[in-house]
């Protein structure tokens, strides 16, 4: 069942306010690994990277191994647990962010994830419509960016009756065996979504990753 993304943006926003050790840092890979796990912490972004939010500033949970709970919207399921870590951005209103990045067993199955949320994310607003009846969606494709292996941007709007409307921009990146999906969202629609700011965070989470 799909997470309804008021519930993601607010419950996010709760996560990180709640964590142990509240951060601005850089989130470099030293200050990510779990106590007694050797995998390879791939980079992550700070909150100077995320598109400015006009009367608030961004503040940053640690970088944790694991899926964030809840996943982020329109990637319920899609990303796998193993050799995943993410980190939860908020502000001091609606807008939160969360990145997750997936190091995976080679380029090959890298590349067959990323595709795969991909997919995911561009149809996201049609299997949201299927699930909740009364809502609307609309979302929009805004292309490629160039970043590591090949990133892409999207933007997902849903609404229901007697609900604020929320507003998703959803990055999807690779750089050799590693996957990054940073999500972005706030109540609104998408005319007022910061497209080129999140490209360009997009491109920073691709580049941080090794």
């Amino acid at each position: 069942m799909r997470t309804h993304p008021f519930r993601a943006l607010a419950v996010g926003a709760l996560a990180v306010t709640a964590a142990v050790g509240l951060t601005v840092g850089t989130g470099g890979p030293g200050a990510a690994a779990e106590a007694g796990t050797k995998a390879r912490v791939p980079g992550f972004l700070a909150p100077a990277d995320l598109p400015p939010h006009s009367s608030s500033p961004w503040w940053a949970g640690k970088v944790t191994a694991g899926l964030p709970d809840p996943e982020p919207f329109c990637l319920e399921g899609a990303l796998p647990a193993r050799g995943t870590y993410h980190r939860a951005f908020h502000t001091d209103l609606d807008t939160g962010a969360t990145q997750v990045s997936v190091t995976t067993a080679g380029r090959t199955t890298a590349a067959r994830l990323a595709r795969s949320l991909e997919k995911q994310v561009a149809a996201c607003a049609a299997d949201w419509l299927r699930e909740t009846p009364g809502g609307t969606a609309s979302w929009q494709d805004y292309g490629p960016v160039r970043a590591g292996d090949g990133a892409h941007v999207y933007g997902v709007h849903v609404s229901i009756p007697d609900s604020e409307p929320s507003v998703h921009l959803i990055g999807v990146g690779r750089d050799g065996r590693t996957v990054t999906a940073v999500s972005w969202g706030e109540m609104g629609d998408l005319g007022q979504a910061p497209v080129p700011a999140f490209t360009r965070t997009t491109k920073t989470a691709v580049g941080k990753l090794n």
